[in-house]
């Protein structure tokens, strides 16, 4: 599991803004996503490379066998058709964004 994590010397500030602009610069196309407590995706893939980035809240995300809770500042890699799965933690919704491989 590739998780990435914010580095705020090399990134700046955690925002929306600044994650934005550094999926897009990666050649990602950016959709931002708020994830109800209880919210649960059962194993499942995609079509493209992706990676899931939390801006806040905890998201449980399981693949290749092992299991991470992403914070904000996580970024995780999330290559085309692997299998995985997803689930806010805690009573806090998740403020995600999707960032699909153009």
């Amino acid at each position: 599991m590739q998780l990435e994590h914010w580095h705020v010397e090399r990134d700046g500030a955690l925002t929306e803004a600044n994650m934005r602009r550094k999926l897009e610069a990666r050649g990602y196309q950016v959709t931002k996503y708020v994830y109800p407590p209880g919210t649960y995706f059962p194993e499942h893939d995609h079509g493209s490379d992706k990676i899931d980035g939390v801006i806040s809240g905890r998201f449980r995300t399981s693949m290749n066998g092992q299991t991470r809770v992403l914070e904000a500042g996580d970024l995780l890699v999330v290559p085309k058709h692997q299998f995985h799965t997803a689930e806010v933690v805690g009573d806090e919704p998740v403020v995600s964004l999707d960032a699909v491989k153009r």
